[in-house]
């Protein structure tokens, strides 16, 4: 297992080595100046997000669409995603994370614009669309969209599932002693409770979940930076130094070069929001909506709320922790220095964060499952469903019992081979797209 480890670290440090992040932070800018900065329109964005649309062409909410995106994005890339990128890549990697959000709102606004432009009514009433079908509908392409919904659908085991159900044995058994094998079937019964009710049970399920568990980790973070009120100046100077740093701080503080400050904050950045991936499009695709332009504004504001808000307030939380109390991360592993900031709360603080990561990683897990399971029915059709929904269950618990390490390195590298396919398109039919 370590030799695969090392094999796949190593591919990924070629792979996520300069061209890529030129060319997925070059998309995002690409699309921020094509779309006239799109992202000063999140404000209606939200807006639409919480109106009615109940006469609408579509198959659910434009909300219940935003919040299964949110489902899956909102999950331990926003916790121990970003303590990861600190752990590797220095408190610079915060900046390019954040970067990354706001950035990326542009190229979720095209993606998801194409989602619902070319989505597919089937004779029972759903709506199928996202890159596939843009591929293969507006590109005329047929090799493409087919290798691209089969990265979708090993990313779902992968992103959406093993690294959730890793952070779930990995918090009960650190916090509780619960064994991961027993975690790892708890996880696994509760997703395929929720999945085999198909698309309209995971929209309800997300609908409920996501709101309430936003908003409890949220408060949770804002007293942390409440107490931390007089390092918050400090924290965020060493993130914008640090990001821009030729070479890695003196005295062995945490800290790193430029590159892997942005290798780590951009490809955590990518997991987190997961804008340039074409997932979010997928759920956009059966939302009911007036026109393509409107639901694109709504999924936008989910890269917005996932980076923007929830990866720069864990951020701020991590760095002012590490200047307030230097000595708190001493010895721990990459994935415990949010563990560390919520320790400062009296008695339940990492009981408050294990509550949050088992929340966010259900959540995810749920979102996930939506996006492979679209994939399949591209694919194989309505045949697969079945086989799809019992491997998903199945590598819920096997995950649980994997190396973190391992894991993020496999998200790593499959999400790197989704983003080509799914940019070139977005890119070559950017002329299409009527931002009013």
């Amino acid at each position: 297992m370590n030799e695969i480890f090392l094999l796949i670290e190593k591919i990924n440090k070629i792979v996520w080595g300069a061209p890529l992040l030129i060319i997925l932070m070059g998309t995002h800018i690409f699309f921020t100046f094509r779309l006239n900065f799109v992202q000063k329109k999140i404000g209606r964005g939200i807006r639409l997000s919480v109106s009615t649309s109940s006469d609408l062409e579509g198959e659910t909410s434009s909300f219940a669409a935003l919040t299964t995106t949110l489902a899956a994005t909102l999950g331990v890339g926003n916790i121990i995603g970003v303590s990861t990128a600190v752990a590797f890549g220095g408190p610079g990697a915060i900046l390019w994370c954040w970067i990354t959000g706001v950035l990326g709102m542009a190229t979720t606004y095209a993606e998801c614009y194409f989602g619902v432009l070319y989505r597919r009514k089937t004779k029972d009433g759903s709506y199928l669309g996202g890159p596939m079908y843009t591929l293969e509908h507006a590109l005329n392409s047929k090799i493409l969209p087919v290798l691209l919904g089969f990265l979708i659908l090993v990313a779902s085991y992968g992103v959406g599932c093993s690294t959730q159900a890793n952070s779930i044995s990995k918090t009960a058994s650190t916090l509780w002693g619960i064994s991961p094998y027993l975690s790892g079937m708890v996880a696994a019964l509760i997703t395929g409770l929720v999945i085999v009710g198909g698309v309209k049970a995971v929209a309800s399920f997300c609908m409920k979940l996501v709101p309430a568990m936003g908003a409890f980790y949220i408060i949770a973070c804002i007293i942390l930076l409440v107490m931390n009120r007089h390092f918050l100046l400090p924290a965020t100077g060493l993130i914008l130094r640090s990001a821009f740093l030729p070479q890695a701080m003196a005295g062995g503080f945490i800290g790193s070069t430029i590159k892997l400050a942005a290798r780590y904050g951009i490809s955590r950045g990518l997991f987190s929001n997961e804008a340039g991936l074409g997932t979010a499009a997928i759920a956009a695709a059966s939302a009911k909506t007036k026109n393509p332009h409107d639901q694109a504004l709504i999924s936008m504001s989910a890269t917005f709320w996932d980076t923007v808000v929830m990866c720069g307030i864990t951020g701020l939380v991590i760095v002012s922790n590490m200047i307030k109390n230097p000595s708190s991360i001493d010895g721990l592993s990459p994935g415990e220095y949010t563990t560390a900031a919520f320790r400062q709360i009296p008695y339940v603080g990492e009981y408050v964060l294990g509550l949050a990561i088992i929340a966010f990683a259900v959540a995810t897990l749920i979102g996930w499952s939506y996006f492979g399971e679209k994939a399949v029915l591209y694919l194989f059709g309505k045949d697969g469903i079945g086989a799809y929904r019992l491997c998903y269950i199945i590598m819920v618990f096997v995950g649980a019992i994997l190396s973190l390490e391992l894991v993020w390195e496999l998200s790593d590298f499959i999400n790197a081979f989704i983003i080509i396919p799914n940019i070139l398109s977005i890119i070559i039919l950017n002329k299409k797209i009527k931002y009013d």
